[in-house]
């Protein structure tokens, strides 16, 4: 196989500048290829799969009829992203959650973001990650974003963008660290001459950060992941965490507040814990402070938090900066907290809670992209061009019914990357999620799932809607 009639069409292409010309930083791996003996690279795919059949890289799906478990599909044509404009998303990320940690802490403090009415107050108490709870909060160091995963996509003249904030229980970071372990094994002599930036100390720098944050009395600290057990669809990377951290893995019933702190009930008795890598849900964290139906909680957690002996990652409340409707206020909170402009900006969005950007984005149901606030994992989204008029109608209901609950795009044409495909290379679209981590420092690291849309000219990457993953390499600054 080589790249001979591979057409990067009129989309940017992440590998290539025109039909034939490859981007400088790609052509040591384009060489490898075509150095390859035949069915070399489709030897290298299968044995990729294999590796992750035997690594158990599974991911849940909801509603799945042929079981809940699927092998996450990879393709093993990397994206490659060179020094320089990865210095780009560096900066703009740090500046973005440096400046939604003060948010978060705003909003649940002075608001003086709603007194100077940046944001309409009706928009944050309307906003369903709004926690009242939380009110007067101090989170320990004062972050509540400790983990983030924020969506970055390429538009079609390059141009870099936020599609999304995720900052909740963001996932895909043990997706990257497999795919990263698979191609090591796949292009060991690529590794030896390019200038790859290393990814393995993600799981050491997150212990680093659980530990940081445990009570400062605390001199030897302990800290559990706390899942919300074998159905959630992130399962396996909550496991696979715990694992390369050599901490426990636990639900909510294998914790237990005793006598003013958490701890973890095993066969040796009580084991105290003093930071819990949270992988639930705000509402589900303790039936006593939010919903009392919950059986993934721990009783009594919050009052602990509270009082400082214990420490939660993510913050409870911070949901409150990655609803869909106040990412759209984001270029404004990084001015409004640092008096600068946003490094990266946002895709051009319309709310459908403000009467004019309604009218236009009901008049043009057709030519834009329509999500639900609420909701994630490409669920609840209207696909304006590929869908019916029965559709359109239908999601023309919904936002004149509940209009706080969408908003709009219009449909960006997401940047290509090669994949393998029916024995050869097909262009496909892809997105990045880079993960950034917020402790001592705030640490982006360099690397991240770049997502594929496996269908051809789908714009959808979401795992839970067919697409994939890739390899991202991230190359140390060189001269091109």
């Amino acid at each position: 196989m080589n790249f001979d009639g591979y057409n990067p069409g009129s989309f940017f292409d992440e590998f290539f500048e025109s039909s034939g010309k490859p981007r400088p930083w790609v052509e040591p791996l384009i060489q490898r290829i075509n150095t390859l003996p035949p069915n070399g690279l489709l030897n290298r795919q299968k044995a990729a799969e294999s590796a992750l059949m035997q690594l158990g890289i599974t991911f849940n799906v909801y509603k799945e009829s042929e079981g809940v478990e699927k092998i996450f599909p990879f393709d093993i044509i990397p994206r490659i992203i060179d020094g320089a404009t990865w210095n780009i998303m560096e900066k703009g990320l740090t500046q973005r959650i440096y400046a939604l940690n003060l948010f978060v802490d705003d909003i649940y403090h002075d608001q003086k973001i709603l007194k100077d009415k940046i944001i309409p107050r009706e928009i944050i108490e309307s906003c369903a990650s709004f926690l009242p709870q939380c009110m007067g909060l101090n989170p320990p160091k004062g972050i509540w974003c400790h983990i983030s995963g924020i969506d970055l996509i390429t538009g079609d003249q390059g141009q870099l963008m936020v599609l999304e904030d995720n900052l909740r229980c963001p996932s895909g970071v043990s997706y990257v660290l497999g795919n990263r372990q698979i191609l090591k094994q796949t292009f060991p002599k690529v590794f030896e001459v390019m200038p790859i930036r290393p990814i393995e100390d993600y799981t050491s720098r997150l212990l680093d950060l659980l530990y940081y944050l445990s009570p400062e009395s605390v001199p030897e600290p302990s800290s559990v992941v706390l899942t919300p057990g074998i159905y959630n669809s992130a399962y396996f990377e909550h496991s696979y965490l715990a694992q390369r951290m050599g901490e426990e893995l636990v639900e909510g019933r294998d914790l237990v507040v005793h006598e003013g702190c958490v701890y973890m009930q095993t066969t040796r008795g009580l084991l105290k814990v003093d930071t819990i890598y949270r992988r639930v849900d705000d509402d589900f964290l303790d039936p006593e402070a939010f919903r009392p139906d919950s059986a993934l909680g721990v009783p009594g957690l919050m009052e602990v938090y509270k009082a400082g002996r214990v420490a939660l990652v993510n913050a409870p409340g911070v949901g409150i900066a990655d609803d869909k409707l106040i990412y759209t206020y984001v270029p404004e909170i990084i001015k409004y907290y640092l008096g600068e402009e946003a490094l990266l900006p946002n895709v051009p969005t319309y709310r459908c809670v403000d009467e004019k950007d309604r009218s236009y984005v009901l008049a043009n149901l057709d030519k834009l992209v329509v999500k639900a606030v609420g909701q994630s994992g490409g669920y609840g989204m209207l696909m304006g061009h590929q869908s019916s008029a029965r559709e359109r109608k239908s999601f023309a209901n919904k936002i004149n019914a509940t209009p706080r609950d969408y908003i709009a795009q219009p449909i960006v044409s997401l940047s290509r990357a090669p994949v393998i495909a029916r024995n050869r290379f097909e262009p496909r679209h892809v997105d990045f999620r880079p993960f950034i981590l917020y402790g001592k420092e705030i640490f982006v690291l360099p690397g991240g799932l770049t997502r594929v849309a496996l269908k051809k000219g789908s714009l959808v990457v979401n795992s839970s809607q067919g697409g994939g993953s890739k390899d991202t390499w991230v190359l140390y600054p060189q001269n091109y």
